[in-house]
C-alpha cells in the first residue's frame, strides 16, 4: 500500500474511532438519565469561598461552576446559577467542590448568623412559600415587618390549620428557596427571638407551608 492509502487509511479509522466515541458518550449519558432520572443545574464552589466576602460578578465567574446531576440526589435549596449568588455573602467559608445552598448564604447587610439585633433577636434563615406576592409590593420586601404563619397538614379526617407563628417580625433578607415545597418557594432570613426561632424551626418539620404575609 503507498503511503498515500496508509495516510488515508489512519484517517478514515480516526473518524470511525470518534464516531463510536460521540455514540458511547451518547448511549452513557442516556443510559444516566434512564437510571437516575433527568439532570438538574447545580451551582457548585469552583474555589473555596470565604465567609463574609460577598460573591460579586467577577468572583461568580471566576469561582463557580454549574454542573448537571441526577434530580434525585440534588439537595435541597441548591442553586442553579451563579446569577443567584451575585450579591450574597458566605455565612461561613464553602470549601471547593460543596454545592452552594441559599441557607449558606445571607443577603448583604444580614450581618451573619451571629450578629445581635434589637431586642435580643437574631437573624434566622426559614424556608417559605407564597414569596412571590412579596414582590408585588410597591416598596421592597426587605426590611419591612412580616407576620410569619404556619399551615398544618390535614390529620386524619380533621383539616389542617393556620395560625400566625410569630407576628410582626422584621424581614432581613429573601433569597432562592429549594425544590419541593408547595407554591412559589424562597429563603427568608428573619429577625426572631429564641422562642420564635424555635417554634418556627420546629414548625419546618411538620407544616406543610411557612407563609410570609406583609404587614399594611
Amino acid at each position: 500500500m503507498s503511503r498515500r492509502g496508509r495516510a488515508l487509511g489512519f484517517l478514515l479509522a480516526a473518524l470511525v474511532a470518534a464516531a463510536a466515541a460521540a455514540a458511547v458518550a451518547d448511549g452513557y449519558g442516556a443510559s444516566v438519565v434512564r437510571g437516575y432520572g433527568e439532570l438538574r443545574p447545580v451551582l457548585v464552589a469552583g474555589a473555596d469561598l470565604r465567609a463574609g466576602k460577598p460573591i460579586d460578578p467577577a468572583l461568580a465567574a471566576e469561582n463557580l461552576e454549574v454542573r448537571r446531576v441526577p434530580v434525585r440526589f440534588v439537595p435541597s435549596g441548591v442553586l442553579a446559577a451563579p446569577s443567584e449568588a451575585v450579591g450574597l455573602v458566605p455565612a461561613a467559608s464553602i470549601p471547593a467542590g460543596s454545592y452552594l445552598l441559599a441557607a449558606q448564604l445571607d443577603p448583604p447587610g444580614a450581618g451573619g448568623p451571629g450578629a445581635a439585633l434589637a431586642g435580643g433577636r437574631r437573624p434566622v434563615e426559614i424556608a417559605v412559600s407564597g414569596a412571590g406576592a412579596l414582590q408585588a409590593l410597591d416598596s421592597p420586601p426587605v426590611g419591612s415587618q412580616v407576620d410569619v404563619a404556619v399551615t398544618t397538614e390535614a390529620s386524619g379526617s380533621g383539616e389542617g390549620r393556620t395560625y400566625v407563628a410569630a407576628p410582626g417580625v422584621p424581614l432581613l433578607g429573601l433569597g432562592p428557596g429549594g425544590e419541593g415545597v408547595e407554591g412559589e418557594t424562597a429563603t427568608a432570613t428573619l429577625a426572631l427571638t429564641r422562642s420564635q426561632a424555635l417554634r418556627l424551626i420546629q414548625a419546618e418539620s411538620f407544616a406543610r407551608r411557612i407563609t410570609l404575609i406583609p404587614r399594611g
